[in-house]
C-alpha cells in the first residue's frame, strides 16, 4: 500500500508510478502504452519551455515535476516488460555525461564554452557512428519543430565546413530566394511556388544562426506582438461600432498604423 506522507522523493514517485499501474490501480493509467502518451511528453517539454519564459519558479517546479512523471511513466511501462528501468536510464545517462566530458574526466583540454560544445559534438557523432559529415545533419530528429530542425541542420553543415562566410551572404541569399518564389508566382507552378516558400524559411533560419537569434523565438514574439495589434485595431473599430468586415482596407491598414503607434 503507498504510504500518504509529508514530502515525497523519486522513489516515491517511482512507487506511486507501479501502484497506478496495478492491477488494482487506477483504470487509465493502467493501459496507457508508450504510443498513447506519446504526445503528452512533447506538450510536457514545451509547458517547461513556457514555464522558463514566465520566470515563474513555482510554475517551473510544477512543470518540471509533470515532465518529470512522463519519463518515470515510460520506465515503468518497459520494467513491466523487463526491458529497463528507471535506474538504468540513470546509468546511461551518467555513462554519457562522463563520456562526454573528458575535459572534466579526463585529460582532454577545453577553456571555454565553444571548445566544449566542439569536443561534445564530435564524441556524439562517434558515439552515433556517424561516419559522414550528412549522417549528422539524417541525425536531427524530423518530429522537431521545423524552424528548430533547420536552424540544426544549418548549424551541423557549418560545422562540417559548408556555410555563408558572412551576414551580408545571407541576405543576399535571403533576397535571391524572394526573387526567385515571385517568379513561380508569374509562372503559376504551385509545386515551384511551395518549394521557394521553404527556401526562404530555411534562408530565414540561417540569418537567425548568424545573428545568433532563435528563429523560434523570434517567430513567437512576432506572433504575439501581431495577437496585441490586433487586438489593438479591433477595439479602435469597436469605438466605431464597426466590425473587420464592416471596414476597408485601407482603414484596416490605418487602423493597424495606429496600433503599432499605440502598442510601443
Amino acid at each position: 500500500m503507498f504510504e500518504i506522507k509529508e514530502r515525497y522523493d523519486i522513489d516515491d514517485l517511482r512507487e506511486l508510478m507501479k501502484v497506478l499501474r496495478s492491477e488494482n490501480g487506477c483504470p487509465w493509467d493502467k493501459v496507457q502504452t508508450h504510443e498513447s502518451i506519446r504526445m503528452d511528453v512533447l506538450e510536457e517539454a514545451y509547458e517547461v519551455a513556457e514555464a522558463i519564459d514566465s520566470g515563474s519558479k513555482d510554475l517551473l517546479k510544477e512543470e518540471l515535476g509533470d515532465l518529470l512523471l512522463q519519463v518515470v511513466f515510460h520506465c515503468e511501462i518497459e520494467d513491466e516488460q523487463k526491458s529497463f528501468n528507471f535506474d538504468d536510464i540513470c546509468d546511461g545517462i551518467c555513462k554519457k555525461l562522463v563520456y562526454r566530458h573528458p575535459h572534466v574526466f579526463g585529460d582532454i583540454k577545453a577553456d571555454t564554452p565553444e571548445q566544449v560544445l566542439k569536443n561534445w559534438d564530435v564524441l556524439k557523432s562517434e558515439s552515433k557512428n556517424e561516419e559522414k559529415a550528412s549522417d549528422r545533419l539524417r541525425s536531427v530528429p524530423k518530429l522537431l519543430p521545423a524552424l528548430m530542425r533547420a536552424e540544426k541542420v544549418g548549424k551541423r553543415a557549418s560545422n562540417a565546413g559548408m556555410d555563408f562566410r558572412t551576414t551580408k551572404e545571407v541576405i543576399d541569399r535571403l533576397r535571391s530566394e524572394i526573387c526567385e518564389l515571385e517568379e513561380a508566382l508569374n509562372d503559376g507552378n504551385d509545386r515551384k511556388i511551395e518549394e521557394e516558400l521553404g527556401d526562404i524559411l530555411f534562408s530565414c533560419t540561417n540569418l537567425s544562426r548568424f545573428l545568433k537569434k532563435d528563429s523560434e523565438k523570434a517567430l513567437t514574439n512576432a506572433i504575439n506582438k501581431f495577437i496585441i495589434r490586433f487586438s489593438g485595431v479591433e477595439a479602435l473599430l469597436e469605438k466605431e461600432g464597426k466590425t473587420f468586415s464592416e471596414a476597408g482596407p485601407d482603414e484596416l491598414d490605418a487602423l493597424w498604423e495606429k496600433a503599432k503607434t499605440c502598442s510601443h
